[in-house]
C-alpha cells in the first residue's frame, strides 16, 4: 500500500495537463477549501474531485462483495471514504461552491468529456448563469 497515491495520479494529471492546455488556470490540493480538492478554481467556486473506482466505491453493491480478503477492514474503510465524500459535498455547496467528481477510469477513457463539463461550468459562470451540476 505504500505505493497508493493519494494525490497527483495519473488521472489526476492528466484531467489537470488537458485543462491547463485550455488555459484554465487552477490551484492544486488546496488547504483553503474543505476537502482539499485535486482541482480548484477560486474564481469560479469550482472544487473537481477525481475519485479513484476502488477507493471511492465505483459500483459499490456488486463490487463489495467481490471482495475476498479482510473483508471487514476494506468493506468499512470504502464505506467511510464514501460518507467523507457526502460530507464534502454537502459542505462545499453549502459555501457556495459547485462540486464535480469523475472517476479515474472516466477521465482515462473519456477525458475530452470530462474537460468538456469544465469548461461548459466556467462559461456559463462567465454569462452570468451557474448549472446545477451536483
Amino acid at each position: 500500500m505504500s505505493r497508493i497515491r493519494s494525490k497527483d495520479t495519473k488521472a489526476e494529471l492528466v484531467l489537470r495537463r488537458a485543462l491547463w492546455e485550455k488555459n484554465i488556470r487552477f490551484r492544486i490540493h488546496s488547504d483553503l477549501v474543505f476537502g482539499k480538492p485535486d482541482i480548484f478554481i477560486m474564481k469560479h467556486r469550482l472544487a473537481v474531485f477525481v475519485d479513484g473506482s476502488f477507493w471511492h466505491g465505483y459500483n459499490w453493491e456488486s463490487k463489495r462483495i467481490q471482495i475476498k480478503s479482510n473483508v471487514d477492514f476494506w468493506v468499512a474503510k470504502i464505506e467511510r471514504n464514501m460518507e467523507r465524500d457526502r460530507k464534502v459535498n454537502i459542505t462545499l455547496s453549502e459555501q457556495g461552491f459547485t462540486v464535480m467528481r469523475f472517476w479515474d477510469h472516466q477521465v482515462l477513457k473519456e477525458l475530452p468529456k470530462c474537460v468538456n463539463q469544465v469548461l461548459l461550468y466556467i462559461e456559463s459562470c462567465r454569462m452570468g448563469k451557474i448549472p446545477d451540476f451536483n
